[in-house]
Parts: structure tokens; C-alpha cells; sequence
């Protein structure tokens, strides 16, 4: 049966997938990029020197940070899908969680990297230094990162959703951004060979240019995932949706002290409910596990959620909401 999550997209299944078959999967797409990223940043080292294309090079070390962040993905995964212990109550899911952060603070180094590196170009030749014009296996090694960086991206992405995972998703947007530098190398490395002369800057102020992009990405990702780790609440509309779901059981009353947050991949929140003062422990128990069995068809079976049962004062005045 498909629902509407309690992020407001469209689920593939009342449940995720089981941790151990979501790792297996996780694991799998990333081991796809690393494959694909050593063969790639091999043949861009190449065409870079041959082709004596020192964006290329510069290229080349970008598809070097994936492959690093590949195996921070993987490595946090492993960790995040041990079950909870004494030490750990709520399982090990911020580690993936602090691996989503990681890559968007690597994609902030390597934004970094290409500015500093495109603007430092650009003030040489403005100095009057000649940049060398590269030759055609560099432009060829651009348009191929391009196209295969561009698949990860996709692909990864794909998957990320399925498996709702932070970690997938910033390696995927780190996919991207390699496409995007390649696409600066490309005009710029394409704008040399045609044009040649003074054209050759063009390299350069691309990859500037696109360094800010590849900021906002950084950016996005590192605000959002360590703001999880500082137990930031649920998004808006996933609050709306878990408060539809407690006015909208039925026995419920009312409800206060709601408190959401995110552990990895899975959802948590305690809250106050509500219930007839005159029923009796059994009936209003029964009422507490219809609340959160209804949270879990929405938002997931590996959820945390903790319900705790009061007394209304007055159940003759219908549902009131307490903030």
C-alpha cells in the first residue's frame, strides 16, 4: 500500500527497508562510484598531464575527494546499522547522520580548491603570464566526466530516496559537483583549443564560477545534517503530519509537550496525550498503541516514538491542543 510519508513525499511502502538489506544496498551503490571514480580520476591524471591541461589535474584531484568521501559513506553506514546497546539506547543512526556532514564539509574544500585555484590562474594572466593550451585527450577526459559523474549522481540518487539516507544523498550532490567543475573544464579546455590566445582564461573564470555552486550544495548539506546532530526538530511539515495524526485518533483529547527529531534515517518524537479520565488502564494503553502504530504506518517501523497517557480534565469539551 503506498502513503504519504511524514515528510510529504510519496513512500514506496508503509515501511523502510530492514537495516540490514538497506545497508547491503547503500553499500553496493557506493561501491559502484568507488569503481567508477578510480578509473575516472586515473584517466583524468593522464589526459592532464599528456594533455597538459592543469585543469584537468585540478579535476583529477576532485574525483580524488569522492573517491574519499565513498569511503566515508561506507564506513559510516557500517557503523549506523548496529543496533542500539548500552551505550548507544537509540541505535548508532547520527553516524551516518555525521558522514552526510563530513562530505558537505569535504565539498566545502573542495569548493575551495577550485576558486582559490581558477582565481589565482585568472590574476597570472591578467599579470601578463601565457597559460598553455591544452590538448584534445583532456577535453575528451572533461566531456567523459561529465557524462559518468552525472550518471552517479543520478543513480546514487535513486537510491538515496529509497532508502531515505542523508549519507547517499551528499555523496550524490558530491557526484554532481564534479560534474559541474568538469563542465568549467570543458568550456574552458573547448574555448582554448578553438579559440586559443587570450580565450585560454576562460578556464579558469569557469571553474570560479562554478565553485559557488558547488558552496550552495556544500552548504545546504552541512547545515542541514549538523543541525540534526544539535537535535534540531523535525521539519515543519512532518510536524503538521504527526499533529493530524494525534487529533485524528480517536480516544485522543487533546496532546502537549510534543518533541520531534531525527536519528539517522529514522524519526523520534515523545509527546503528551490526552484520554477520558474515566477509562481504565487497559482501554487507555490501547489507545496509546493506536497513536503509535498510526506513527509508525506513516513515518516508519524503526521509529522512536514515546507516548505518555494523562487524565483530561474536562472530556466534555472536546479536543483542545496544548502548546
Amino acid at each position: 500500500m503506498e502513503v504519504i510519508d511524514c515528510t510529504g513525499n510519496e513512500a514506496i511502502s508503509c515501511s523502510r527497508e530492514p537495516e540490514g538489506t538497506r545497508y547491503s544496498q547503500a553499500v553496493y551503490v557506493t561501491k559502484v562510484a568507488i569503481v567508477s571514480n578510480v578509473l575516472l580520476t586515473a584517466f583524468k591524471f593522464f589526459a592532464g598531464i599528456i594533455g597538459n591541461s592543469s585543469a584537468m589535474v585540478a579535476d583529477a584531484v576532485h574525483s580524488l575527494s569522492d573517491f574519499m568521501t565513498d569511503i566515508a559513506v561506507i564506513a559510516g553506514l557500517k557503523v549506523a546499522k548496529k543496533p542500539g546497546d548500552s551505550t548507544h539506547n537509540y541505535g548508532h543512526g547520527k553516524i551516518e547522520t555525521l558522514s552526510a556532514a563530513f562530505i558537505g564539509l569535504v565539498l566545502v574544500a573542495v569548493g575551495f580548491g577550485i576558486f582559490w585555484s581558477g582565481l589565482q590562474k585568472v590574476i597570472a594572466f591578467s599579470q601578463g603570464e601565457v597559460l598553455p593550451v591544452p590538448s584534445r585527450i583532456a577535453l575528451v577526459a572533461a566531456v567523459l566526466s561529465i557524462v559518468i559523474k552525472e550518471w552517479l549522481y543520478r543513480y546514487t540518487m535513486v537510491y538515496a530516496r529509497k532508502l531515505r539516507s542523508d549519507a547517499l544523498t551528499a555523496n550524490a550532490w558530491h557526484h554532481r559537483s564534479d560534474a559541474f567543475s568538469s563542465i568549467g573544464t570543458m568550456i574552458g579546455i573547448g574555448s582554448a583549443i578553438l579559440l586559443g590566445g587570450k580565450w585560454v582564461v576562460l578556464d579558469p573564470i569557469a571553474a570560479v564560477i562554478l565553485s559557488f555552486f558547488i558552496f550552495k550544495v556544500a552548504f545546504d548539506i552541512s547545515y542541514k545534517n549538523l543541525n540534526e546532530l544539535l537535535e534540531a526538530s523535525l521539519d515543519s511539515a512532518t510536524y503538521r503530519n504527526i499533529e493530524e495524526i494525534l487529533i485524528s485518533t480517536e480516544g485522543v483529547l487533546g496532546f502537549h509537550e510534543l518533541k520531534t527529531r531525527k536519528i539517522g534515517n529514522a524519526m523520534a518524537a515523545d509527546v503528551h496525550i490526552e484520554v477520558d479520565r474515566n477509562l481504565n488502564i487497559v482501554d487507555a494503553h490501547e489507545i496509546s498503541t493506536h497513536v503509535e502504530d498510526r506513527l509508525k504506518e506513516v513515518c516508519g517501523n524503526n521509529g522512536y516514538f514515546s507516548i505518555h497517557v494523562e487524565p483530561c480534565s474536562d472530556p466534555k469539551t472536546g479536543y483542545k491542543r496544548k502548546k
